[in-house]
């Protein structure tokens, strides 16, 4: 008998600012948490320029002061170090219930990291890993970062996949803590490469990867539905 496949809600926006869709995964989080018979989503998005780092993110990694800056930054639940969000990165939040997959948070990263592999595989570039480091690397470039928060296995965080961002952002930290390997992005190999492109690649390899049926629709307002920041 053939398992019937889980049916992945996938929620495309454009520019969103972070708290929105922090909040907004928190939402979704919390709903899965009291009914686990709710359809994983796929969020795809943008933000504006941010920085964000782990929960146990050493502030060693950004090369400004924190407290006089410029600049947005938020510590948020997830794993990893810091990192830089901004337009034209396509960033995507699974929220999905590893009850149904695997309760094992390493093959979910590897999983995530396949997406990516999968997804640059379609423009003829053979992205890999690096042992022991999370993420995704073109000619020796980190091209997409991940970093997530399992709770009572509802996923949420994601990856970012640096498509056609302006870089100068990641000049202001060491990304990810990972100071001798520089950040990279696909318009360096593929020069009119675009977000809306990739975006359709990345739900197709998503689907492919975690053997889910995609169904897009439109979510809830994320402004409307975002709770207030803990």
């Amino acid at each position: 008998m053939i398992e019937k496949k889980r049916t992945c809600i996938l929620e495309n926006y454009n520019l969103v600012k972070y708290r929105a869709a922090r909040s907004y995964q928190r939402s979704l989080v919390t709903e899965r948490i009291n009914n686990s018979d709710l359809d994983d989503v796929l969020i795809l998005l943008e933000h504006p320029p941010v920085y964000t780092l782990g929960t146990g993110s050493t502030l060693d990694y950004l090369k400004f002061d924190p407290q006089n800056s410029e600049f947005e930054i938020h510590r948020i639940e997830r794993g990893g170090e810091v990192t830089y969000h901004c337009p034209h990165q396509l960033v995507g939040y699974p929220i999905i219930n590893l009850r149904y997959y695997q309760q094992d948070l390493h093959w979910y990263l590897r999983q995530l990291e396949e997406v990516i592999i999968q997804t640059l595989a379609n423009y003829n570039l053979t992205a890999y890993r690096i042992p022991n480091l999370t993420g995704v690397w073109l000619e020796e470039k980190k091209v997409a970062a991940i970093g997530i928060k399992v709770k009572r296995w509802i996923t949420m965080h994601g990856f970012a996949l640096n498509v056609c961002p302006d870089l100068d952002g990641f000049k202001q930290i060491i990304p990810c803590g990972i100071a001798d390997k520089p950040v990279g992005s696909l318009a360096e190999f593929i020069p009119d490469i675009t977000v809306e492109g990739v975006r359709q690649d990345v739900a197709q390899a998503f689907e492919q990867v975690f053997q889910v049926n995609l169904v897009e629709k439109r979510g809830r307002s994320i402004a409307d539905t975002a709770s207030r920041e803990e």
